[in-house]
């Protein structure tokens, strides 16, 4: 047995769009999640903003965190969307979910109390509607070519 088993990309039937898609999802998901895991501050002053005078170490641990989960969430994005493509719908699913409750709290649940937006606060607004339009082309059959 090995860590990686035998790609299953030929068992696919959806858009090939949709698995390419989650592919440039899963980089840039691990790419902040570097940032967030080995910038000195994660990324909370340098590119959130975010004053950090006040509960600094907490706040950059937190980050920290965070980004050790995108790391991981990020490798099996591109896993999927490059060796395991009949997981791509799933995959997608799974990151609605994500993305939708990323939306929820930092507009309308937790965040309005905080007043200060990130970057990804205004992202999140632009990747729901994308990955339900490709989770909608990953469940369809593509015609045969």
């Amino acid at each position: 047995m090995s860590l990686l088993p035998a790609s299953t990309n030929s068992d696919y039937l959806g858009a090939r769009s949709a698995a390419w898609f989650l592919a440039l999802i899963g980089a840039l998901t691990f790419v902040p999640g570097c940032i967030h895991t080995f910038l000195s501050d994660g990324g909370a002053g340098v590119i959130a903003g975010l004053d950090l005078t006040a509960n600094g170490p907490q706040v950059i641990g937190l980050f920290a965190w965070a980004g050790a989960t995108q790391i991981a969430w990020g490798a099996m994005m591109l896993a999927v969307a490059l060796r395991y493509r009949p997981l791509t719908p799933l995959a997608l699913a799974l990151l609605l979910v994500e993305r939708t409750l990323h939306a929820l709290d930092g507009w309308l649940l937790k965040a309005p109390a905080i007043g200060h937006k990130p970057p990804e606060a205004y992202a999140v607004l632009v990747a729901l509607p994308l990955i339900l339009i490709f989770l909608a082309l990953s469940l369809r059959r593509r015609r045969a070519s």
